[in-house]
């Protein structure tokens, strides 16, 4: 089965799509001065639930791009059914090649999608044509809680870095640090148990599936995964960015 299938699956109970929670993506909001007119692009959108956030909070409106159909379609539904479609659009497509007026965001958001680009630094290096000159950026990304991980899961996870690593390239790319919002274990258990809770109740109601050996295996890693290493070793935060001064 393809991994975007298996995500459709596990996330489908989901609406936020990260080990956070939406007092944290509001909270981001502010700190990047979101307010009513305010325009924001989100690449890798999910569902759309920071943009939803964002709109009931601070009437913002904006676009977002996810490459799953299966996201899209829950994000357009959501987005009608609150009554935000006029102010609210959602692309299917890869984020990467989405064209758009250059500097013409407040705010450009990527929330734990920053492969779209491989990798934080180049995330924001691309992103950083979307925002005004004042704008912001906002990033969710995960990084190493301690320099001694095991190699055995270092060696699997090559796109995770240090969070000095982050704070690094940010600087290079033209941006400070002015806020983050780091992940606690309760965030990281309530999301990855989501995932394991759409998992187990796809493997229930299909046993007859060709594939249900496969996501029953791919269950079990990611326990696995998260149980022995995750949850000790991994981080993970909302950064919001400010352009250097």
């Amino acid at each position: 089965m393809k991994f975007l299938d298996l995500k459709n699956i596990s996330e489908r109970h989901m609406e936020l799509l990260n080990p956070t929670t939406p007092e944290k993506i509001v909270k981001a909001g502010r700190i990047a001065g979101l307010k009513p007119g305010a325009r924001v692009i989100d690449f890798g959108c999910g569902f759309a639930e920071p943009l939803m956030l964002w709109a009931k909070e601070f009437g913002i409106s904006g676009v977002g791009i996810d490459i799953r159909p299966y996201a899209c379609e829950r994000a357009r539904a959501k987005v009608a059914h609150n009554g935000l479609a006029q102010r609210l659009e959602i692309v299917c497509g890869d984020a990467a090649a989405y064209t758009y007026p250059a500097h013409t965001f407040d705010v450009a958001a990527c929330i734990g999608a920053t492969f779209i680009w491989s990798g934080f630094r180049q995330a924001v290096h691309s992103m950083r044509n979307a925002i005004h000159p004042s704008g912001r950026l906002v990033i969710g990304e995960a990084y190493w809680e301690t320099a001694n991980v095991p190699v055995e899961f270092s060696s699997q996870q090559t796109e995770v870095q240090d969070e000095t690593v982050l704070l690094e390239d940010a600087r290079l790319e033209g941006f400070d640090f002015e806020y983050v919002l780091h992940s606690s274990h309760d965030d990281w258990d309530r999301y990855e148990a989501d995932n394991w809770h759409g998992l187990t109740g796809w493997i229930d109601e299909n046993p007859d599936h060709p594939e249900r050996q496969e996501v029953i295996d791919h269950l079990r890693q990611s326990q696995a995964e998260y149980v022995q290493y995750g949850r000790m070793y991994f981080g993970w935060g909302i950064y919001v960015l400010h352009p250097s001064s």
